[in-house]
């Protein structure tokens, strides 16, 4: 193998194939990559993108095989394990970020770029003078040295994740690996990472996995297609069939006018000057709304706006402070919240980090009929078949024995829509729920959010692309710093447009 930059990794992947828990999910990959390569990986949900990446970064074990499947070179020499360089390679996915959700990681953010320097999960030893300046350096090149002393999970979603792709360069990698980095960011931050990858690589290869094909970078030079965990197509961005493997942006059906349109409707939840307080920092400051049955509303604003702390408080993770009010339909004072929680569908990213990898995929739906994370008891009659239809109708039967660990983000993520739908919600509060879902998932579940909402059902939908529900939204909440910008009936203009004038502020 030769190299054209002795600075930076050359990969070759030589008929690798890989198995999961007694499952193929990469077989015969053939593919190489160059110093100077910029590589966007596509394919449907389980079709092996992620699995691809950590078998590049060494963190999963190809099948044995002779000659080597795996081959590496820097600097003039080669390696046939991923050991020897496993140090210049950077891998930032989904599960990371979940990790720290899950275990309750909260050193502040700069601690957190600084595990990149000591290729830890956790800060283990002091740092020197040269690497603080450059954790400085890098959160300034992106736009977020502000946010260096936030405890890290009092971060929104989206700043999270740019904290974790300084984390990932800080180290000076020779190859970047990125898995769907750009889901959850708005426009301001999603600008930042793109702009970094376009002017700051020079011939530092990397590979970014999307769904989405408004978000393949200018900057790609390379496109790498897996259909069921093979190879079908490998070659020149200019020439690969991305739109048929992304598809077009997503649009919902039209909303047609509700039935009770004309009359009062129920309320279902409200809150009345809520100001909600996270790690001793304000998040909402005063916020009112009421929600309705049969409203749409779309929650949207930039990263740390308050939208996730928003829905989680609707939901009753979070209290309100004294002065303001937070009240739920047949929920009075001494109701347990659990009846309330019930009538609720939740999709949201820590939902999905909170659960047990273990746990199966049907226990995870059937715990939705009880609005609990697992089951402190086995699941009754009644249960069990509720979550076999739910199962069923999101197309998930022939996975319903498989652990959480064995899926890709994408597909449980569609477990979570059946976990919420497992009992008809009167409520569904959706935090960014198609982060890791592809194109044809994706129009799928829209459509069934909208044949749910054309009912009594109430929607509030925290999203950074306000524009692909403007067909169905009856209402929205512009978010600015915990503070309601706008609130009421949605407006004329199209709310991405706002989003988007206003994080240019």
């Amino acid at each position: 193998m030769s190299s054209a930059d002795p600075r930076h990794l050359e990969v070759r992947l030589v008929r690798a194939s890989l198995r999961r828990t007694g499952r193929e999910v990469l077989s015969d990959i053939n593919w190489r990559l160059r110093p100077g390569e910029r590589w966007v990986l596509a394919g449907g949900n389980g079709a092996g993108k992620t699995q691809l990446l950590k078998l590049v970064a060494g963190i999963v074990w190809p099948t044995p095989a002779a000659p080597p499947p795996l081959r590496y070179r820097v600097g003039g020499e080669e390696a046939t394990t991923p050991y020897a360089v496993k140090e210049h390679i950077a891998y930032l996915g989904a599960e990371r970020q979940d990790k720290y959700q899950r275990y309750g990681w909260n050193s502040t953010a700069a601690d957190i770029v600084a595990t990149g320097l000591q290729r830890t999960d956790i800060p283990l030893a002091v740092l020197t003078a040269p690497q603080r300046r450059r954790i400085v350096a890098v959160l300034a090149a992106l736009g977020v040295a502000h946010l260096a002393p936030r405890p890290f999970l009092s971060l929104s979603y989206g700043e999270r994740r740019v904290i974790l792709f300084a984390r990932a360069l800080a180290s000076r990698p020779r190859l970047l690996l990125l898995d769907e980095v750009l889901n959850g960011l708005d426009a301001r931050n999603r600008a930042r990472i793109l702009r970094w990858l376009g002017r700051r690589t020079r011939s530092l290869p990397w590979v970014l996995s999307t769904h989405r094909i408004e978000d393949v970078p200018a900057a790609a030079t390379h496109a790498l297609v897996l259909n069921r965990g093979r190879v079908v197509y490998s070659g020149a961005l200019r020439r690969a069939p991305l739109s048929r493997w992304l598809g077009r942006r997503h649009a919902a059906a039209p909303r047609p006018p509700h039935p009770l349109a004309r009359r009062r409707r129920r309320w279902l939840v409200r809150l009345s000057d809520a100001r909600v307080y996270l790690e001793q920092r304000r998040v909402l400051a005063g916020v009112s709304l009421t929600v309705h049955a049969g409203e749409f509303w779309v929650v949207h604003g930039h990263n740390g706006a308050g939208k996730t702390t928003l829905l989680r408080t609707l939901y009753g993770d979070h209290g309100v402070a004294v002065g303001g009010r937070v009240e739920r339909a047949r929920a009075a004072s001494g109701v347990p919240l659990e009846r309330f929680r019930r009538r609720v569908g939740l999709v949201a990213p820590h939902l999905q980090a909170d659960h047990p990898r273990q746990l199966t995929v049907a226990e995870v739906v059937q715990s939705g009929a009880r609005a609990s994370v697992g089951l402190g008891h086995p699941a009754g009659a009644a249960e069990r078949a509720a979550a076999r239809r739910a199962l069923a109708s999101f197309g998930l039967g022939r996975v319903a024995g498989r652990t959480l660990e064995e899926l890709s983000y994408g597909q449980a993520r569609r477990v979570l829509f059946a976990r919420a739908f497992v009992r008809e919600p009167e409520l569904l509060l959706l935090d960014e729920p198609f982060a890791g879902v592809d194109g044809l998932t994706r129009r799928e579940l829209a459509g069934r959010v909208a044949s749910l909402a054309r009912g009594d059902c109430a929607v509030v939908l925290a999203t950074h692309r306000a524009n692909e529900w403007a067909g169905c939204a009856t209402h929205e909440l512009e978010l600015v710093q915990g503070r309601a910008r706008y609130c009421g009936p949605l407006r004329a203009a199209a709310p991405r447009r706002r989003a988007a004038a206003q994080e240019t502020r």
